[in-house]
């Protein structure tokens, strides 16, 4: 507590300044922010709007107001300056700052509004509708924030609190301008884990592993309807607007009453909603008079515009069956959306189903499409290269591939058996020297020479497992105990920056030279197995080729070491996401009218 006093007073003594963009950690919360008090003079406020008390790991009682940004806007930073030179406040214990608190509270603080973003069906469009209009509204200065009630994605990621999301509300929160996604835009994640089952993660942790029955007869009635409301309580109490998105199509009849991810939600959040259709999947117009019509007479109201989304071709030519559309829902139609060809990470492997390849490169790069592939955006960045991605389900598949890739897996050891059956492990192993294999979390601790699961914590066949061999390495499962980090350090090769995260059971005894050095809390580790000679390849770490250095470093051992890179400045995937955020927003806003957006979001009819 004394050095949060020492350096308010650092802060007030030096006055306001504003955005500091010559910080090296700018923007530290959301771009645009205000940077005057990077600790907050009013702490603790000890008001519930911004804040609760937590249990220290000491045991103490104290403040806990991670996620606050309220002194972070630019208009509240700037008054609170103003005030304490009004009033003559040098000293951070001056009980005059409590009513200076109170002013800036009543001037600037109110609830945000949430909308809905709706789909017809699943893969309507509705992930990039809610990314547009998070950008649409970043750029005209709100504070917004991405939600999500219920996801059903193997594609997840870690937040700077160590708690997991899924992918695409980590990009829906770059597209509002935020640094650091949280647990509370997506508070349920479900990871399938079969056929019936899935793996049921609140506010990014582990909650156990529901079956269809139990998770609407059980969880939703009552933890799940209480972690919507209290998630979408908090962001309500830190940002202007909350863009909601549903899940599916929100007309699903036999669960209608128990659905917490659609209109649901809505209600929770008093959220009007914008319905999106694909047309390129055909029949648009009856989709979206189906949707609306199967609703209960009472909700349909919610829905305050259409979007048809994905028109390829003259938009003109559709303009006369919208007008119709209107008459017959006596909803506008606030958006004709054309093609919009960006490159963003596929939500879920639904997108995959029945693809064999992608890109046109000159470097074939074979991945093992694996029944239970998971984070397989791992793959994207391979895109800004010039490669082809084949998807490598039987051995002979295998033939002409320049490299191989094993991904992520929601199960190793049941994989590892589908491969064994397959053929595709001596397969696989048949390549060992000839051409690069890298494998990715669970397709690392498959390169193991033993995989040890005596409980089944991992697949649903207990046992000791042998492995693909391709590392001297030992995998063990002795415990239900998951490994959710975020990590950044350097390519031990290269000395060059590489950062990526863990989500994964199980440990590796690893006995091979590592691939990484990764910055820890205890010093610094190192992570993953390389063998030089064999061109062998394994991390834990995914989105590991998010950053040039590793993804140019493996695919410079492509056809021998002689692969030709391009030779401009290697991009990172980060900024193709910016860009590709910036060039769908520019397309929503030059098709949808943003003014009709503004006043479904301020309430009005």
């Amino acid at each position: 507590m004394d050095n949060i006093t020492k350096k308010v007073k650092e802060e007030i003594e030096r006055g306001w300044i504003g955005s500091d963009t010559n910080c090296p950690y700018h923007p530290c919360h959301f771009g645009g922010q205000d940077c005057t008090f990077c600790f907050c003079p009013f702490y603790p406020c000890c008001d519930e709007n911004f804040g609760r008390n937590i249990i220290s790991r000491r045991g103490a009682d104290i403040w806990e107001c991670t996620f606050c940004l309220f002194i972070h806007r630019p208009e509240v930073g700037k008054f609170v300056m103003s005030e304490f030179g009004r009033l003559g406040i040098i000293d951070p214990k001056d009980p005059r700052i409590g009513s200076v608190f109170g002013a800036a509270k009543k001037k600037f603080f109110r609830r945000g509004r949430a909308i809905m973003v709706l789909g017809a069906t699943s893969d309507a469009g509705k992930s990039i509708t809610v990314a547009a209009i998070c950008r649409i509204l970043h750029n005209r200065g709100y504070l917004v924030a991405p939600f999500k009630s219920q996801n059903m994605s193997l594609n997840s990621k870690v937040t700077r609190m160590g708690h997991e999301i899924a992918m695409i509300q980590t990009i829906q929160s770059k597209a509002a301008g935020l640094k650091n996604p949280d647990q509370h835009m997506n508070p349920i994640l479900l990871k399938p884990k079969g056929d019936t089952i899935s793996q049921v993660m609140v506010e990014g942790e582990s909650y156990g592993d529901f079956n269809v029955e139990d998770y609407y007869g059980k969880f939703v009635p009552g933890p799940g309807i209480e972690t919507v409301r209290k998630n979408i309580d908090f962001l309500k109490n830190r940002y202007d607007f909350i863009v909601m998105e549903g899940a599916g199509s929100p007309a699903e009849i036999n669960i209608y009453d128990r659905d917490i991810a659609n209109i649901g939600a809505a209600k929770i959040a008093d959220a009007p909603c914008i319905l999106v259709v694909n047309v390129e999947w055909g029949g648009a117009f009856a989709y979206a008079v189906g949707t609306v019509r199967l609703m209960p007479e009472e909700d349909r109201g919610r829905i305050k515009g259409v979007i048809l989304n994905n028109i390829r071709g003259d938009i003109s030519k559709i303009s006369p069956g919208a007008k119709e559309l209107e008459k017959i829902l006596r909803i506008p139609v606030m958006g004709l959306i054309p093609h919009i060809n960006v490159e963003l990470p596929m939500e879920d492997s639904e997108a995959m189903r029945g693809m064999k390849s992608r890109g046109n490169g000159s470097m074939v790069v074979s991945v093992i499409k694996l029944p239970r592939i998971a984070n397989f955006t791992d793959l994207d960045p391979l895109y800004m290269e010039d490669t082809a991605i084949r998807f490598v389900t039987e051995p002979e598949e295998l033939e002409g591939s320049g490299a191989i890739i094993i991904p992520g897996t929601k199960n190793t050891t049941d994989d590892l058996i589908w491969m064994k059956e397959k053929g595709l492990d001596k397969a696989v192993a048949g390549k060992k020297g000839k051409i690069p294999i890298l494998g990715i979390c669970g397709g690392y601790q498959m390169m193991s020479r033993v995989l040890e699961d005596p409980n089944g914590i991992e697949g649903s066949v207990s046992g000791s497992f042998e492995g693909l061999g391709l590392f001297d390495n030992i995998t063990r499962w002795d415990e239900y105990r998951k490994k959710v980090i975020q990590a950044e350090g350097m390519l031990l090769r290269t000395g060059e920056p590489v950062t990526g995260y863990e989500i994964h059971m199980g440990t590796s005894e690893v006995n091979e030279e590592p691939l990484f050095c990764i910055k820890g809390i205890s010093g610094d580790e190192k992570e993953g197995s390389f063998r030089e000679k064999e061109m062998l390849f394994g991390t834990y770490l995914h989105g590991i080729l998010e950053k040039p250095a590793f993804r140019r470093f493996f695919l410079s051992y492509v056809r021998g070491g002689k692969a030709v890179l391009s030779a401009s400045e290697p991009i990172d995937y980060d900024d193709l996401i910016e860009e590709n955020i910036r060039k769908l927003s520019s397309a929503f806003e030059e098709n949808m009218d943003t003014e009709r957006l503004m006043k479904i979001l301020e309430g009005e009819p």
